[in-house]
């Protein structure tokens, strides 16, 4: 066997190894994505509904509540940015992190100190590769989030949002929106303070808040926010499987591409060899009959 054909033969080798592991992560990615998509339709109507439900006491108790009050001059905000733990999913961590820079550089721009609070070890390798500040970091679920990791991460944006000292006045979420299979956008989400809807003219409905609108507030601050996170990072797993399969089966159809491209010139290769050694043997056979004709 030809040194040529050899190397044509090793490469083939490792391309189809390499062709397994891409369309195993694929199989894996593709069964899951359901799953986590079934996790996102039972998690959204929940945060909406909570959603419109503290909207609705904020607008018609006319409260003072940090929960509503934006601040008049704003000075820090906290920003979430959920990212993935594995790579192989394409441009997902990136372009989550990516939307992160724009919104980080909007806060600079309006004079306020943006704190990073980072979900993945995508976006915690890319902040230390950079030297960039950290005020708190969550990594290895970001495939499979539970309502426990959604707390943890929540009370921490609530403890910055309530601090006596340096408080947060904004809370941002980055996260990737889970579309459709094909469809995956990386989306930015003020959580904090709540933007209420302008109470209708005329007369209002007359709530009774037993405790007071303040009381009740403070009861549905966290539950708020663990449920925008909570969903925030259901829909990002989502997308995370989603981008995942989507990226191995473009490796293992390119895969493919280059074991018949190989193949074509393993055979070309082999073809060559053939014809060499043809001619060879009779090149040969030639000098042979040439030395017995001189000979008699």
């Amino acid at each position: 066997m030809g040194a040529q054909l050899r190397v044509y033969r090793r490469r083939m080798r490792s391309v189809k190894a390499t062709k397994k592991i891409t369309k195993a992560m694929e199989l894996i990615s593709a069964s899951r994505i359901v799953k986590a998509q079934q996790r996102v339709n039972a998690s959204s109507p929940y945060a909406n509904e909570l959603t419109q439900a503290v909207t609705a006491v904020a607008t018609f108790s006319k409260v003072d509540h940090p929960l509503t009050t934006p601040s008049l001059s704003p000075r820090r905000a906290a920003v979430l940015i959920i990212a993935a733990d594995r790579g192989m999913a394409g441009a997902y961590s990136n372009a989550a992190i990516k939307e992160g820079d724009i919104v980080v550089a909007d806060l600079k721009a309006r004079g306020i100190t943006a704190d990073a609070y980072l979900v993945g070890r995508k976006a915690l390798n890319y902040y230390k590769f950079r030297n960039r500040a950290i005020a708190g970091s969550w990594t290895g679920f970001s495939d499979n989030p539970q309502f426990a990791n959604a707390r943890e991460v929540s009370a921490a944006l609530i403890t910055a949002f309530l601090a006596e000292s340096d408080s947060a006045d904004e809370l941002h979420i980055i996260y990737t929106q889970f579309k459709s299979m094909i469809t995956q956008i990386p989306v930015t989400n003020q959580v904090l303070p709540l933007v209420t809807e302008d109470a209708p003219a005329g007369l209002l409905p007359q709530y009774e808040f037993e405790p007071d609108a303040s009381e009740v507030l403070n009861a549905l601050l966290p539950r708020y926010v663990e449920a925008r996170v909570f969903n925030a990072m259901l829909q990002s797993a989502a997308s995370e499987h989603a981008a995942r399969r989507r990226a191995m089966k473009s490796a293992t159809d390119n895969a493919d591409e280059l074991i018949k491209s190989l193949t074509r010139l393993a055979n070309a290769a082999r073809q060559a060899e053939i014809t060499q050694e043809i001619s060879e043997i009779v090149g040969g056979a030639d000098a042979l009959a040439s030395a017995s004709a001189g000979s008699e």
